[in-house]
């Protein structure tokens, strides 16, 4: 399985998932991390509005906040997609993959994201 999470500044779990260029990618196997890298997309990528993506091969999306609109996307392309106020990364994937990660609900708004 993949986790991306969204961090823009490489080192906390940022919000603005639609805009983010900053990826950590986690690929796992059952519960453990077996390797982890940073993509960083082009400008002209950064959304999923694409016919393909960098990201579609991701099972699961973490942010701290993302627009309704982008979260549409994700389902249509069968990315699971998670708000989470935890900052860190590496203790976001490991709650997600214990299932003890602290989830936000989703929001109604389109264009509306953040916490």
């Amino acid at each position: 399985m993949k986790i991306a999470v969204t961090s823009q500044n490489r080192t906390t779990v940022t919000d603005h998932a639609g805009q983010c260029r900053k990826f950590w990618i986690f690929e796992t196997e059952y519960a453990d991390v077996v390797e982890k890298h940073l993509v960083e997309l082009p400008v002209r990528q950064r959304r999923q509005g694409a016919l393909s993506h960098p990201l579609d091969d991701v099972n699961v999306l973490i942010t701290g906040g993302m627009a309704s609109a982008f979260r549409y996307h994700l389902k249509q392309r069968g990315i699971q997609a998670v708000s989470t106020l935890e900052s860190d990364p590496e203790r976001a994937v490991a709650a997600w993959l214990n299932g003890t990660l602290d989830e936000l609900p989703p929001l109604n708004h389109i264009g509306q994201c953040g916490h």
